[in-house]
C-alpha cells in the first residue's frame, strides 16, 4: 500500500501580488520564476499568484485564438518541468480541454502540473465579459497539497456561497483565492465583506491574492489580505505595490490559522483615486512602449492635474507640456502654465496658434460667408491645438494624453478631433469636483512610488480661478452649465445610479435643469464612443461599465 503522509501542522505560504502583461506569456512566467525565487528565500512551501497570471488578465478575445490557448498550456507544462527545487506554485491561467477554454487555477509541484481546477462563476456584468470566452467549470474538489486539502475558488467564485460551501463540504481546510479584481472606490470594503461572509459560512480561513497594475481602462490595486476563521485579519498587503508577502499557517484542533503579520494601512478615497490614475497611466505607457507623454497645457485645472499625474507616474524628463495660446488666452493662463511647468520640472514649449487658426478660417471664408460666428470658430481653435499635439507626437514618439474630466465627457463639453485627440486619459472617470479635490490632495501629499517633486505642484491660482475653455472673450464654464457641485450631483444620479428625473428633483434640483442635463448626457454618447480610454475609478465608467446606444430617443417623461 502507498505510504500515507501525516498532515502537516505548519504551512508557509507566500502571496505574490504581481503585475502581469496581457499576452506576454514568457514575460509573465519569467516574473513568476523571480517571485518564486523570492518566496523560496523566505522559506515558503507554496506561493500563490493572481487569477490568469500566466496569460495576463483580462485576456478578452485572445482566448478565442487556439494558438494562444495552446501557447499558454505548452509553456506552463515546460515551465513546471524546469522549476527545480523550491516552493510549489498555485497560479491562474487559460486552460483548454475538449474544445473549451476555461479560466483555471493550476498547481505546479514536483516538476509537473499536479492539479487543475476551473472557475465556476464566469461573470458577465459591468467590466466583465467572461461568458463570451470561457466555459463554466464544474464545482471543484479541493486540491491535495502535501497532506493539506486546499480549496481554490477563483475570484467571482467567492462572491456567492455555492463554490466555497461545496469545497468546505468536500473537505477543504483553507481557501486560497486567486483574484483579478479591478479597483473602484467601493471595492476594497466590498471584497472584505464578501470574504468575511464566506468564512462565516464555511468556517475556513481565506487568503485573497489580488493582481496589481493597469490594463487598458482597468487598474488593479492589489491590497491582498488573509482572514482567519475567527474573522481576524492577520495580514494585509499594501495597495498599488508589486510584492511577495510571507505568511505562516498553523494547524490546531480548531483548524488552520495564519500567524499575525504586517497589516498595511488602507488608503483614503483621494489617495486611492490618485494612485489609480497614476498607476493606470504608468502601465498604459510602459506596457505599450511609449517613450513618454505630451500634454496640452492651458493654465487650467484639468491639464494641471494630468501633468502632475504624468510627472508622478513617469518622471519629469518623460513629460512634455505644450502651451498653445490664441488671442483669447489670458496672460494669467500663460503665467499659470509656465509656473506649473516650473513646479513640476517638465519640458515646456509654447506654440502660438494665431497663424494656424487664421489659415483655416481664411480657407473656409468662402463657404462661411454670410454666417455669424458660433461654436464652429471656437472648435477650430481646439482642433488646431489637436493637430499640433499630434504632430509633436508623430515626430518625437510621445503619446498625447487628453485632459477631459467626467463632467465634460458626460455633457459633451469636449471637441472631437480637438481636445479629445490622444491615446489615454488618466482623469476620464473623475468628475470636475473630484479634479479639484485631488489637485488639493496632491499639493499636500506625495504618493507612493511617485517620481515627481515634493510640495505644491499645482499653483494655487490654477485651483482658485474660475474654469474656462478661453475660446471667446470672458468665457467661463458656468456661462452655460450649472455650478459643478450641482452638475456633478445630477450626473452621479444619472450615470452611477440610473435615477429618474423625478428622483433627481426630490434631491432639490429643478426639473428643467435635470431634464436638460439628461438630454446632454444622452446626446453626447457619439462623442464618448470616439474618446480615448481612461482609468476606471467609479462604479460605472464610460466604456466597459456603461454601454448606452448612440441612436437613442429615450428621454425621461415621468415628471
Amino acid at each position: 500500500m502507498p505510504e500515507v503522509k501525516p498532515s502537516p501542522t505548519e504551512l508557509k505560504i507566500a502571496l505574490a501580488q504581481a503585475n502581469p502583461v496581457v499576452g506576454d506569456i514568457d514575460g509573465n512566467l519569467s516574473k513568476l520564476a523571480d517571485m518564486r525565487k523570492r518566496a523560496a528565500a523566505l522559506g515558503a512551501d507554496l506561493v500563490v499568484f493572481p487569477e490568469l497570471f500566466v496569460t495576463g488578465y483580462p485576456p478578452e478575445d485572445l482566448v478565442l485564438k487556439p494558438a494562444f490557448e495552446a501557447a499558454a498550456q505548452e509553456r506552463l507544462h515546460a515551465f513546471a518541468a524546469q522549476m527545480g527545487p523550491g516552493p510549489a506554485v498555485l497560479t491562474g491561467t487559460v486552460w483548454a480541454e475538449a474544445g473549451k477554454a476555461y479560466n483555471a487555477v493550476v498547481l505546479l509541484d514536483e516538476g509537473r502540473v499536479a492539479a487543475v481546477r476551473y472557475k465556476v462563476d464566469v461573470p458577465n456584468y459591468g467590466v466583465f465579459d467572461e461568458k463570451r470566452v470561457f466555459a463554466q467549470g464544474p464545482l471543484p474538489d479541493p486540491i491535495p497539497f502535501r497532506g493539506v486539502k486546499i480549496g481554490a475558488p477563483i475570484c467571482e467564485d467567492i462572491w456567492g456561497p455555492e463554490v466555497a460551501t461545496h469545497l468546505a463540504a468536500a473537505g477543504a481546510e483553507m481557501l486560497l483565492v486567486p483574484n483579478g479584481s479591478p479597483f473602484d472606490w467601493t471595492k476594497p470594503g466590498v471584497r472584505h465583506r464578501i470574504s468575511a461572509a464566506r468564512i462565516r459560512e464555511t468556517g475556513l480561513p481565506l487568503a485573497y491574492v489580488n493582481q496589481v497594475g493597469g490594463q487598458d481602462e482597468l487598474v488593479f490595486d492589489g491590497a491582498s489580505f488573509i482572514l482567519n476563521a475567527d474573522g481576524s485579519e492577520p495580514l494585509r498587503l499594501p495597495a498599488w505595490e508589486e510584492t511577495v508577502a510571507f505568511s505562516i499557517w498553523r494547524k490546531s484542533a480548531a483548524g488552520w490559522a495564519c500567524d499575525p503579520g504586517e497589516v498595511a494601512a488602507r488608503d483614503d478615497d483621494d489617495a486611492a483615486a490618485y494612485q489609480a490614475c497614476m498607476l493606470g497611466l504608468r502601465d498604459y505607457v510602459e506596457k505599450n512602449g511609449f517613450p513618454g507623454v505630451i500634454i496640452g497645457l492651458s493654465g487650467g485645472i484639468d491639464s494641471a492635474l494630468v501633468a502632475a499625474i504624468s510627472v508622478d507616474a513617469l518622471g519629469p524628463e518623460r513629460v512634455r507640456g505644450v502651451l498653445m495660446p490664441y488671442r483669447y488666452t489670458s496672460e494669467g493662463s500663460v503665467r499659470d502654465a509656465a509656473a506649473l511647468a516650473k513646479a513640476q520640472g517638465l519640458q515646456f514649449d509654447t506654440v502660438p496658434i494665431e497663424a494656424a487658426v487664421a489659415g483655416v478660417t481664411d480657407s473656409l471664408a468662402p463657404i462661411m460667408e454670410g454666417t455669424s460666428p458660433d461654436s464652429t470658430e471656437e472648435n477650430i481653435q481646439a482642433r488646431v491645438r489637436g493637430i499640433i499635439l499630434m504632430a509633436i507626437s508623430n515626430k518625437f514618439g510621445g503619446m498625447v494624453v487628453t485632459t477631459g474630466n467626467k463632467s465634460e465627457m458626460s455633457v459633451g463639453y469636449a471637441t472631437l478631433y480637438g481636445d479629445m485627440n490622444g491615446g489615454f486619459n488618466p482623469i476620464k472617470d473623475l468628475y470636475k469636483t473630484e479634479v479639484y479635490r485631488l489637485s488639493r490632495w496632491r499639493n499636500e501629499n506625495r504618493p507612493k512610488e511617485c517620481l515627481g517633486p515634493d510640495g505644491v505642484v499645482i499653483p494655487h491660482n490654477i485651483i482658485d480661478k474660475a474654469p474656462s475653455a478661453e475660446l471667446k472673450p470672458g468665457q467661463t464654464d458656468q456661462d452655460t452649465l450649472p455650478p459643478y457641485d450641482t452638475l456633478d450631483d445630477i450626473l452621479e444620479c444619472l450615470v452611477e445610479n440610473e435615477m429618474s428625473v423625478a428622483e433627481i428633483v426630490s434631491r432639490g434640483h429643478d426639473v428643467a435643469t435635470g431634464k436638460r442635463i439628461e438630454n446632454m448626457l444622452y446626446s453626447a454618447e457619439y462623442k464618448r464612443r470616439q474618446a480615448p480610454p481612461g482609468v476606471k475609478i467609479t462604479r460605472r465608467n464610460f466604456g466597459r461599465d456603461r454601454r448606452y446606444p448612440i441612436v437613442n430617443r429615450y428621454r425621461d417623461h415621468t415628471i
